[in-house]
């Protein structure tokens, strides 16, 4: 498989010290940068490439968002926000909302996010996804990011969540989600940030364009106590000490046995079910790369320009990479091309991220004040993103 490997990246042009490639420069301790020219199934393609060395004691990576889930900025607007050396954009997101008139996009991530050791949200179900089809075998539940241990890995973050209420515990079925699974009850904080809630009850499990659920229900607590019931989500900030409670179908029901000044007690966290690391930093996406080799099945016709993110030196190390979408380059690569660069640049595991307008790659060279965009965003400008992987360096 090793050799099928580097013929493959050979013949691609992929493999290291291939035509074009170029050499690495360093940002700041522990950070390098490259791009380089090479050729693909469907013409040529630029790759622009930042290495982090987790065994530095002054490099540390994070998530970049803009202080809620629900909500979007450019992502040098948000490396600069933060002090980043450098970055590169995250998860599919929400951008639109055409199946349902009247209901607004949320610009909520797909996946689970940890930030700083907080968790942000949980996945939304498979058929509420935005985004290309998932390699066979994967889901929502994805994440890549760096645990408690410094190492970076790829892993499934799910939620361990409940609601304690004078009539018994139930299961919690989201945290901060654009999307609800059917029957359940989700949780939204202080994290969500002010926009609607409506989203969260419309489609299905399987189904994204399904109609919103006619039976609904919302619960706000604050101290542990009821404090507000509505028939229909709402909209508006939640206070950091509140956590309102939106169910639909069978959750929306559980939801109106409670009454203003039951106590009821919320909790959730999100667990890796793997490695049982805590995650310091995650973002959603989809495996592309395990222990070296290419998943089965990744798609092999459709090119796109890309962004990915990589695990190297047995999670000391990462790789973060985006695809120029200048004319002329962007062309892009396959699921599986990327896959294969990846492991010719010496990954263990791969992981894609959002792609297309939204893959963007921004890094600032010692002594500059704020980051520059190295790639060409194929729409021109960068897209508002709502998160992305910020590398910092303190060294």
């Amino acid at each position: 498989m090793t050799l099928l490997l580097v013929w493959c990246a050979v013949a691609l042009g992929l493999a290291p010290g291939a035509a074009g490639a170029a050499a690495w420069r360093q940002l700041a301790p522990g950070v390098a940068y490259r791009s380089f020219e090479t050729t693909a199934a469907r013409g040529t393609v630029r790759v622009h490439l930042l290495s982090v060395d987790l065994r530095h004691a002054g490099v540390e990576v994070d998530l970049l968002y803009p202080g809620v889930v629900a909500a979007r900025s450019p992502l040098s607007r948000l490396a600069d926000a933060r002090g980043a050396v450098a970055g590169v954009n995250g998860d599919f997101f929400h951008l639109s909302e055409t199946q349902h008139p009247g209901v607004e996009a949320t610009g909520a991530p797909v996946g689970p996010a940890v930030a700083g050791g907080l968790d942000l949200k949980a996945a939304v179900p498979r058929g509420q996804r935005f985004g290309p089809a998932l390699p066979p075998g994967t889901g929502t539940r994805e994440v890549f990011g760096v645990g408690t241990d410094r190492r970076a890995r790829m892993d499934r973050l799910v939620l361990d969540g409940s609601v304690d209420a004078p009539e018994g515990s139930f299961p919690l079925g989201g945290l901060n989600q654009y999307a609800l699974p059917v029957g359940s009850v989700g949780a939204y904080t202080a994290a969500w940030g002010g926009a609607s809630r409506q989203r969260a009850v419309c489609g299905t499990d399987t189904d994204r364009a399904a109609p919103c659920s006619t039976e609904t229900y919302e619960v706000t607590v604050r101290g542990d106590r009821v404090v507000a019931v509505a028939d229909a989500p709402g909209r508006g900030p939640v206070a950091r000490d509140t956590e309102v409670l939106v169910g639909r179908e069978a959750g929306a029901r559980r939801l109106r046995a409670l009454a203003v000044g039951d106590r009821v007690k919320v909790r959730h966290r999100l667990v890796a079910e793997d490695s049982r690391v805590p995650y310091r930093f995650a973002v959603g996406g989809h495996p592309l790369l395990r222990d070296g080799t290419p998943l089965s099945g990744l798609d092999r016709v459709t090119s796109a320009v890309r962004t990915a993110a990589a695990v190297t030196d047995d999670g000391r190390g990462m790789l973060l990479m985006a695809l120029d979408g200048s004319p002329g380059l962007r062309s892009g690569m396959t699921l599986a091309e990327v896959a294969e660069l990846l492991a010719a640049e010496g990954a263990r595991d791969g992981f894609g991220l959002d792609g297309g307008g939204s893959s963007t790659l921004v890094a600032r060279a010692a002594g500059e004040a704020s980051v520059t965009v190295r790639n060409h965003p194929s729409g021109g400008v960068e897209r508002p993103v709502p998160n992305g992987v910020g590398v910092f360096s303190r060294g």
